[in-house]
């Protein structure tokens, strides 16, 4: 459909929405409670982004992706948008990944498209004392055991996993192995790009366990389906601060590039979808604190290591589960996950990882 403005909320301008929230100096923030995030106080937010093209050649493409989730944790609400350029709202059509798609000619001047969506969202912890019968449909849990293009559940994954939960009879216990092998032998690497490719199969048999959240929670995802255990990655972004004072697990809300985090979940008999996010201990293990800390003892890391086996905290908003996607109308290859903006005009595909060069900008104001 051709739009040069429609409005499905009331729609705030990113430069308005940066200036109602200053920059955080998260170097004065040293204090940090106990992590332990918890449900039941769920809050609203409302996340804009802005792309501009500053030098388009030819038809240029946009796609934005819109939180598609709703559980026990999120509810994905109205997105609205503005732009002058051909827009839609449309989805990958396999894993329900929604976006915003936009299309400009090769003589519009100045394009550009902003999407605002509300969403809700809680923390979550688990009970491991509680057990509750959960169903799930049976064709959803075998299509998140199933493999990817980057997450083979053969060769040397299925090698590995066996190895990571030796002596384990449970699903619970396995996927315990599990996240302390991810703990215990990958590691946060600052200078891969952006959040990571999540090419798993590479990163073992290479011995570089080395990445980003897309790699390391990719990793645990695709040793758990390996063995059978039910499990998927959410993509999604960070909105706000840690209200544990943690700044390696915050967002700021006046610029939230390279704020987008994956995190993962796996299905449990008795407990349902439960929550994990072994890349996060990883970063705080090397990242918040001046030196790389080696051991999840470390009053740092431990409450952190402890709570993300079954929880997250609700200061993150969740996208899809998506991966192999191939963007409608796109000539180039699929995605191996869809959360950052995506572009494309006559020159190729543009640089998600790059958005002062995009051009894009991320806020979040709660309400």
């Amino acid at each position: 459909m051709t739009t040069v403005r429609r409005t499905f909320l009331k729609n705030t301008a990113a430069a308005a929405m940066a200036a109602a929230f200053p920059a955080i100096n998260f170097a004065q923030t040293s204090a940090r409670s106990n992590f332990a995030p918890q449900s039941g106080a769920w809050r609203t937010f409302e996340v804009t982004t802005r792309v501009d093209i500053l030098k388009p050649q030819g038809v240029t493409k946009v796609w934005l992706p819109i939180p598609s989730v709703n559980s026990d944790y999120q509810r994905s609400q109205a997105s609205g948008f503005a732009s002058n350029g051909k827009t839609d709202l449309t989805d990958d059509g396999v894993d329900g990944a929604k976006m915003l798609y936009a299309e400009f000619s090769a003589g519009q001047a100045q394009p550009f498209v902003e999407l605002t969506s509300r969403v809700q969202t809680q923390g979550r912890a688990i009970d491991w004392s509680k057990k509750t019968a959960v169903r799930e449909d049976a064709d959803t849990l075998h299509y998140f055991t199933r493999p990817t293009k980057f997450l083979p559940t053969d060769g040397i994954v299925r090698t590995t996993a066996l190895q990571a939960t030796r002596g384990a009879k449970t699903d619970v216990d396995k996927t315990q192995k599990i996240y302390d092998w991810i703990v215990a032998n990958t590691y946060r690497d600052p200078k891969v790009r952006g959040c990571g490719e999540g090419d798993i199969k590479t990163m073992l048999e290479t011995g570089n366990l080395g990445g980003k959240c897309a790699d390391l929670n990719a990793l645990f995802v695709g040793l758990c389906r390996s063995v059978g255990i039910p499990a998927r990655d959410v993509y999604g972004i960070r909105l706000v601060p840690s209200a544990f004072d943690y700044k390696e697990l915050s967002g700021n809300p006046a610029s939230l590039k390279g704020a987008q985090h994956c995190r993962s979940e796996v299905f449990l008999k008795g407990y349902g979808w439960v929550a994990m996010d072994p890349a996060d201990v990883a970063k705080v293990m090397r990242l918040e604190t001046a030196d790389w800390i080696k051991n999840t003892t470390n009053p740092v890391v431990a409450p952190v290591n402890k709570a993300l086996f079954g929880g997250w905290e609700g200061n993150w908003m969740a996208f899809n589960t998506a991966h192999d996607i191939a963007l409608p109308n796109s000539t180039q290859e699929k995605l191996g996950f869809f959360m950052y903006p995506v572009a494309e005009d006559a020159g190729g595909r543009f640089d998600s990882y790059a958005p002062d060069d995009f051009k894009y900008q991320i806020t979040a104001k709660e309400i």
